[in-house]
């Protein structure tokens, strides 16, 4: 007696699954939290950005940020290129 073939939707659909937990699920939660910090901002936070500029926090716009990298010297950024805070820094006034 002949046996039926196993449905290929069923494996597909485990792929799928695993696939969504084990890499996309872990990439939205942490965009959330960027997004998050990003709009925690607040003046005198040390950030690193993604071009790898260390600086402190002058100003905030609704946009930009202007960050002190030295005396003397600031320099506008968008807000998406903060890459994080430093260690240390708290959302407490």
């Amino acid at each position: 007696m002949p046996q039926a073939a196993p449905n290929p939707i069923i494996p597909l659909a485990l792929i799928l699954i695993i696939f969504y937990f084990l890499l996309i699920r872990p990439q939205k939660q942490k965009e959330k939290e960027h997004q998050e910090m990003l709009k925690n901002l607040n003046k005198n936070d040390e950030v690193v950005t993604t071009g790898g500029i260390y600086g402190t926090i002058v100003n905030v716009k609704d946009k930009t940020v202007i960050l002190r990298v030295d005396e003397g010297t600031k320099i506008e950024v968008e807000k998406s290129c903060i890459a994080y805070r430093k260690k240390g820094q708290t959302n407490e006034k």
